[in-house]
């Protein structure tokens, strides 16, 4: 059994969400062994918990890149120059969205020479999910572009395939009937909404009245990792004591993002992901100097309402809910992946041309997203593993 072995290098716990529906792929094939190792990483304390939940084999980074396997994948660049295998990079969110502007790492996040050459070493292959990031290889490294393939993205199809599902994730967040929910979203980064929490949370807890209105918060792993579950839980303590949804790092996001009625989000994935559901975007103002101009999040930014301070947030989420036409974002959407609902047999081919085997004799099935909890579970931090 396995007599081929893949390695999945898990930097944090974003990029192991991201590499768990590429693993999905290989599934059922006995002909393979999956090994997972955690890179030392800045937002990485919280990996060896997620690893260990899955039951994974887990080697030490010592260990694996002592070692020699037929692939490795990775949706970040740090130390996987060391690892003996043939490479694929992916991003681990929607697009490329964030641009860094000052220093020796200035550049398009996920396209820097650093991000794609780590220590100067070509990869196997570089997945992008548009055919326009193609150009963007051209001016950031173009020595990626002959190793560059057009896979489309995941969570895109994931989150298409489960919108069917909207009522049902609904009901297994407890909402009941007439009840809508708001949910508010946040990346990681001084310029992120979580940043501005302390001024939105009084007003998701004290403007909404709550026979109406549900709340649930997502935030980006990283802050969870950055900061301490510890602390982030000190912080939203209150909101929690008050029933609002508290999505723990490990749970998956996406079918809560499904069943939102508003979005408040930022310049982050999950935001831009929220233009696949049908729900109205709020954006707390985003920062223009963080945002890749080529990305969709900037188009995002250019044609979402933002969250004004001064006017009640009812009137607001009324407003935009009247006014809120669903084609205004398809030139978001059509942005997030020139590959919509062909990420699974891309990237299956993919591996296992680099595996140097065949296929599995089936289509490579997207899978509807699980339900989510409770809000009233979320509220108290039970949370499990998912993509």
């Amino acid at each position: 059994m396995g007599s081929k072995r893949v390695l999945a290098v898990v930097h944090t716990v974003t990029y192991g969400k991201r590499l768990l529906d590429v693993l999905s792929l290989l599934e059922g094939d006995f002909r393979l062994q999956v090994f997972f190792t955690a890179p030392p990483h800045d937002f990485g304390d919280d990996v060896p918990a997620f690893l260990a939940k899955l039951g994974s084999v887990v080697l030490p980074w010592d260990q694996a890149i002592a070692m020699t396997f037929d692939l490795a994948l990775t949706a970040g660049p740090r130390g996987v120059q060391y690892v003996d295998a043939p490479l694929i990079t992916l991003p681990h969110g929607a697009n490329y969205l964030k641009r860094v502007t000052e220093g020796a790492e200035a550049g398009v996040a996920g396209l820097r020479r650093q991000d794609l050459l780590p220590g100067g070493r070509l990869p196997a292959a570089v997945a992008v999910p548009h055919h326009a990031d193609l150009r963007e290889l051209v001016r950031n490294c173009p020595e990626a572009l002959p190793l560059a393939h057009v896979i489309g993205d995941p969570a895109h199809d994931r989150i298409a395939a489960s919108l069917p599902l909207r009522a049902a994730y609904r009901r297994a967040l407890g909402l009941v009937e007439g009840q809508r929910l708001v949910v508010a979203v946040s990346t990681w980064g001084a310029h992120s909404s979580f940043g501005r929490f302390d001024a939105l949370l009084p007003r998701l807890i004290g403007e909404l009245p709550t026979a109406r209105y549900r709340t649930a918060l997502l935030v980006h792993p990283n802050v969870w990792a950055g900061h301490g579950a510890f602390q982030v839980r000190s912080w939203l303590a209150r909101c929690a004591h008050l029933g609002i949804g508290i999505v723990p790092p490990e749970a998956d996001w996406r079918s809560v993002l499904i069943a939102a009625d508003w979005i408040i989000g930022d310049h982050g994935s999950v935001t831009l992901y929220g233009t696949l559901t049908g729900a109205p975007i709020l954006l707390a103002a985003p920062p223009a100097q963080e945002i890749n101009p080529s990305s969709p999040a900037a188009t995002l930014a250019a044609h979402a309402p933002t969250l004004s301070p001064t006017h009640p947030l009812v009137d607001q989420l009324d407003y935009v809910a009247r006014e809120h036409r669903h084609e205004e974002y398809a030139a978001v959407r059509a942005r997030i992946t020139s590959e919509p609902g062909r990420f699974n047999r891309n990237m299956r081919r993919l591996m296992y041309e680099l595996l140097g085997m065949g296929q599995p004799a089936h289509e490579p099935a997207t899978v509807p997203l699980p339900d989510p909890l409770p809000l009233t579970a979320q509220a108290s931090g039970r949370g499990e593993v998912s993509a």
